[in-house]
């Protein structure tokens, strides 16, 4: 057999065993990491896996070496003797680690707790306690053009304040009606997804195309004379 050979038998013998674990009755998981690996292995791009799986890239990198260097002993759940409980120092770094990152992921979570301190709960909500500690809760992103420019948006106030000025006397006569305008969407946010972020921030995500099946106008002057909303 040439050495060309060698990698694309050790590759199939890799599949082989990952299949029959995958098969097997495995935890949710177990099998997350298995099926992760898996796709590592056969060349999957890791942009990829993580958006199938919604596993971060450090998940599946971590766990694809612990294959390759354990097996599949490397991905059972408990290999390292897990304790199932974090001391008071230990919390701290979690604490820590938590507070310095930028983005947050349940899976990273889970395998950081692994890999450092030997730790694997059995239930979730211990690893919603941390992240609750470290004041990070699940929430709704919010949308954000990055097209505005606030500047412009004062200038353009500006302007405006200086033509109700202008007419004020004609404005308050009822000579000049002065309409306020504004729009609502039917599905209006619903692109919107849920992530981990701090309690204290907002969760925004650049949005430039976002489509609105249909689009409400509706209009009030300043004597609170109240326009029917036409649609669009």
């Amino acid at each position: 057999m040439n050495n060309l050979q060698l990698p694309q038998k050790n590759m199939e013998k890799e599949r082989a065993a990952l299949e029959s674990f995958i098969k097997s009755d495995r935890t949710v998981r177990e099998l997350k990491r298995a099926v992760a690996v898996r796709m590592a292995i056969e060349g999957k791009l890791y942009h990829g896996i993580s958006k199938i799986w919604r596993v971060s890239k450090f998940f599946i990198g971590y766990w694809k070496k612990q294959f390759k260097t354990k097996g599949i002993a490397g991905i059972k759940l408990g290999h390292k003797g897990s304790k199932g409980y974090l001391t008071s120092l230990h919390k701290t770094e979690v604490m820590e680690w938590l507070k310095n990152k930028e983005y947050w992921d349940f899976d990273e979570l889970v395998t950081y707790l692994e890999r450092e301190f030997g730790v694997s709960y059995k239930s979730k909500q211990s690893y919603y306690a941390l992240l609750s500690l470290a004041k990070i809760t699940w929430k709704k992103t919010q949308k954000i053009n990055p097209k505005s420019n606030p500047k412009l948006v004062k200038k353009k106030r500006k302007e405006i304040n200086k033509i109700l000025a202008k007419n004020k006397v004609g404005i308050e006569s009822g000579e000049i009606i002065v309409f306020f305008l504004d729009e609502c969407h039917l599905l209006h946010g619903d692109i919107n997804g849920y992530a981990w972020g701090r309690s204290d921030l907002r969760i925004e995500v650049p949005i430039t195309n976002q489509k609105n099946r249909q689009t409400y106008f509706g209009a009030r002057s300043l004597s609170n004379q109240t326009i029917p909303c036409s649609r669009l």
